[in-house]
């Protein structure tokens, strides 16, 4: 079961959205991290055959998507991230409409659905309209229409936008119950999301893969470049502005404590921990202005060099299959 990726092109007008991108995709949780515009939502709409490349293509098998039509379609599961549904039709008509497009029959829809719905906690709530959902349960009742044919590629995209902590966890445990043996990418940029169930990383920026591997290899490339500080408050406030501040809190003797990502000790009394996947996101995607005694600020060249140092991208196709596998967390 394999998933490739061909250096995958989307242009819209003048603006490039997904950058030659390739991948081989294997079974196993995929989180995919980027921040807003990172070209995430383009590439995952060309996964599931929504959205034409303008060049390069989607591989399932050996068979690129556009010559299997129907046939891998009916592999796919999908739950979009605005996620549409019909406000009068019940939680169970709802799954049962969208089993008879996937071609179950009746029967068997009947029965998969009340499992799926039994499995995300709804079943009690099966024959009320979904226009009385919260937020949380339509999450839910999204993610169980996208695994209706018990797929082998699952794609779900920012599935949690607008789910409270106490909905996040829960989702994370349910993407794990169904993550077996499927080739599941969860896209997001919210960390946490993929910290815990993912088996491996991919890190995405201005349409290209800068960084992947599992969390473990990932977090080793930012060894050495995460730091503590304490300092006063006004000194904090002058880090914050200048450079890639991940936290800051304040001990009982008012000092703040500063945590920042720097390639150099930031301050006399900066002592390195260990990073956190939230670090390698701020070092990849600061957008503050470290600044040089002259004023001028190297972030974002930094972030260009710091993501060639995860892998040689361009012009060489990302074989997830390489990396060593991490097991699920959590």
């Amino acid at each position: 079961m394999e998933l490739r990726l061909d250096r995958l092109t989307k242009q819209f007008g003048s603006a490039i959205a997904v950058d030659r991108l390739s991948a081989t995709l294997t079974p196993g949780v995929y989180g995919l991290l980027g921040a807003n515009g990172a070209g995430k939502t383009t590439l995952m709409r060309m996964i599931c055959d929504v959205l034409k490349p303008t060049s390069g293509s989607v591989v399932w098998n050996g068979t690129p998507i556009e010559r299997l039509g129907e046939r891998y379609r009916s592999v796919l599961g999908y739950l979009p991230q605005d996620f549409g549904y019909y406000p009068d039709f019940s939680a169970l008509d709802f799954m049962l409409y969208l089993s008879a497009l996937k071609g179950l029959d009746s029967k068997a829809a009947k029965r998969r659905s009340m499992e799926l719905l039994d499995l995300v906690g709804l079943k009690s709530v099966a024959k009320r309209k979904v226009k009385t959902f919260s937020g949380g349960m339509k999450q839910r009742l999204g993610i169980a229409q996208a695994v209706i044919n018990d797929p082998q590629v699952l794609v779900l995209d920012e599935p949690t936008a607008g789910l409270d902590p106490k909905e996040r966890v829960r989702f994370r445990n349910l993407i794990s119950a169904l993550a077996q043996d499927k080739v599941v990418i969860l896209s997001t940029h919210i960390v946490s999301d993929v910290e815990y169930i993912a088996d491996e990383i991919l890190i995405m920026r201005a349409g290209q893969i800068v960084a992947s591997g599992t969390i473990e290899e990932i977090l080793a490339q930012v060894s050495g470049v995460v730091w503590e500080c304490a300092v006063t408050p006004r000194e904090a406030d002058v880090m914050s502005a200048r450079m890639a501040v991940g936290n800051v809190r304040y001990d009982h003797s008012g000092m703040a404590i500063v945590r920042i990502v720097s390639d150099t000790a930031p301050h006399s009394s900066a002592r390195l921990v260990e990073p956190t996947l939230e670090d390698v996101y701020l070092y990849i995607f600061q957008e503050g202005s470290e600044s040089h005694g002259d004023g001028s600020s190297d972030s974002y060249h930094r972030a260009r060099i710091t993501s060639k140092s995860f892998m040689s991208q361009e012009n060489r196709p990302h074989d997830s299959r390489n990396a060593r596998r991490g097991g699920r967390r959590g």
